[in-house]
């Protein structure tokens, strides 16, 4: 997270994540499943503004970025459309405005804030857009209402909100188990060059999970890490696994036309993010990633949209 006092309130880039490798050990009693996954943050950012509202009340006007192609989305005005990127959730049911509300009852107070969400992150991609918001608005209110929270307070907070919060409350890459919200941070990673494409059509989570079937034997997400944090991406293309992709497949003829592209770049690292439907494939250089992300664009301009990013 990036976050600054503007002249009117809190501003926190909020930005999105892959994952490097995912496996699902079980399902467990409560809905969930139990993960291991290695999660990078990377340099695509939704944008989010939060000022005070003495009135006590709390509004959102949330849109996406210019040239994504979406209206505006108010709290109390919702003008819905399509995208492909996604919907923008009915305000009240938007992560950042349930994280705003939760935090001002775990902690007994009546505030009121104005929340502006610029949204760049697309949705049903495996991105983690919303988790990301959700951390934000954690953030900004929690510097805004001077409550001194420290992270571990507040990630108990953000389990509740949703298993990729917690996250998004840490610095750099973790290794997440759990359901995602027991959280391990990878000190020594070194920065990663990707390119991410999110084609046309997304995926819903609960639909992956529910054609998943646990790994027998488990991956091991240590051996990823290790691969990962010493830099060796020729070691790190195989371990770079994801449990989810095959049901993802079946779900979406996309994964398959999005990773078969990025196979005849011959890139050492490719995989799916979460449970999809976004795709990366990492380089050795923001150079290479920026080029073949140009190469895409131009040969493959069905493909979907195609961001050159580094890890942040």
């Amino acid at each position: 997270m990036q976050i600054r006092h503007s002249a009117t309130g809190i501003e926190v880039l909020a930005p999105a994540k892959i994952n490097l490798f995912f496996e699902v050990l079980s399902r467990r009693s409560d809905g969930f499943h139990e993960i291991e996954t290695l999660m990078a943050p990377i340099g695509l950012y939704d944008t989010l503004i939060l000022e005070d509202d003495p009135s006590g009340q709390v509004s959102l006007a949330a849109r996406w970025a210019i040239g994504f192609g979406q209206q505006p989305t108010e709290l109390h005005r919702v003008s819905a459309g399509t995208s492909e990127f996604g919907n923008l959730p009915e305000a009240e049911k938007n992560h950042a405005v349930r994280a705003i509300r939760l935090l001002a009852q775990k902690a007994g107070i009546s505030r009121g804030v104005r929340l502006k969400l610029v949204k760049r992150i697309p949705a049903a991609a495996g991105l983690g857009g919303g988790s990301s918001d959700a951390a934000a608005a954690l953030l900004a209110a929690n510097l805004a209402w001077n409550l001194n929270w420290s992270v571990p307070q507040l990630t108990v907070i953000a389990a509740e909100l949703g298993s990729d919060v917690p996250f998004f409350l840490t610095r750099g890459s973790a290794i997440c188990r759990g359901r995602g919200e027991k959280v391990q941070r990878i000190v020594g990673m070194p920065a990663l060059y990707l390119v991410v494409v999110r084609p046309p059509a997304g995926l819903e989570t609960a639909g992956v999970y529910q054609d998943c079937q646990p790994g027998d034997p488990p991956w091991q997400v240590d051996q990823a890490a290790e691969a990962f944090r010493g830099g060796d991406l020729a070691a790190a293309g195989p371990v770079a696994r994801n449990r989810l992709l095959e049901p993802a497949r079946r779900q979406s003829p996309w994964i398959d036309k999005v990773l078969n592209r990025l196979t005849d770049e011959g890139c050492p690292v490719i995989g799916m993010s979460g449970s999809g439907s976004a795709c990366f494939a990492m380089c050795r250089s923001a150079i290479q990633a920026r080029q073949l992300a140009a190469r895409l664009r131009n040969r493959h301009p069905g493909i979907g949209r195609v961001w050159s990013v580094g890890s942040v």
